[in-house]
């Protein structure tokens, strides 16, 4: 049993829940992928990405930089230059998310085969909430 309750880790207090619902975030993972080979630029991060906004990638890394993840790095140059890399706490997480890409690779037709099934069977409304949830279209 866990310190948190019999619910175990994932109670509203517990730090894996915490996890859990920072790296849920559509876009957090592919950051912190992005940022993992080291200091990267804000255009350059938008280019290497693709698919998300300059309003949306900014939202992201602020929030990466509030949890300690991320160290947004200004230097006084002109043209400003900023870089943005991942904490020591941040690099604890990029073999985390390398081994949920490699699930992702193993697995993905699999999960892709299974919404097809249920697509099929008449569960439609299953369907687009998982396409809602990722933020893609039909």
């Amino acid at each position: 049993m866990s310190d948190y309750g019999p619910g175990g880790v994932f109670l509203a207090d517990c730090p894996a829940r915490l996890a859990a619902e920072l790296i849920a975030d559509k876009w957090t993972v592919v950051v912190l992928a992005g940022l993992s080979e080291g200091p990267v630029r804000h255009g350059e991060l938008v280019e290497m990405i693709g698919g998300i906004s300059r309003k949306v990638l900014t939202q992201t890394l602020r929030r990466l930089e509030a949890h300690g993840l991320v160290r947004r790095q200004a230097y006084a140059e002109a043209p400003p230059r900023v870089e943005y890399e991942l904490t020591p706490l941040g690099v604890t997480l990029v073999e985390p998310i390398h081994t949920l890409t490699e699930w992702a690779r193993a697995n993905g037709d699999a999960v892709l085969d299974a919404l097809d099934s249920a697509s099929q069977s008449g569960d439609d409304k299953l369907r687009r909430q998982v396409v809602e949830h990722a933020g893609t279209k039909e």
